[in-house]
């Protein structure tokens, strides 16, 4: 077992025309010996975005706090504390921040799928 503190983990930031406001951490991976799944944790500034985008596999996500929309099935969708999404394979989809503090989410991918 491995027990870890999330504000220990160094972020990886993104702020570009693409992500803007994105701060990405895993918190549990391949270099931890997860063989098949990557737990992620990130906080998105208010005013910021992740990209929109596609990929081939799942994945879930859980809003710790904050306020924000989600982009899926052709439509923003509202999210906040207590929110779980599914994001299917091949679903467009995108995470904004409407809210004035950090949008903070956990978000898990299969093993195979890019860490960050």
């Amino acid at each position: 077992m491995e027990i870890k503190d999330y504000k220990a983990i160094e972020p990886v930031r993104f702020d570009n025309e693409v992500a803007k406001g994105v701060a990405g951490r895993v918190l549990i991976g391949k270099a931890d010996g997860a063989p098949n799944f990557c737990m992620r944790l990130f906080e998105i500034a208010p005013g910021g975005h992740t990209p929109r985008h596609t990929h081939d596999w799942e994945h879930e996500m859980f809003y710790h706090s904050g306020q924000g929309e989600v982009y899926g099935n052709g439509q923003w969708n509202p999210v906040g504390p207590g929110s779980a999404v599914l994001v299917k394979p091949n679903e467009e989809h995108q995470v904004r921040n409407t809210g004035t503090e950090p949008l903070m989410l956990l978000c898990l991918v299969p093993s195979g799928a890019p860490e960050l």
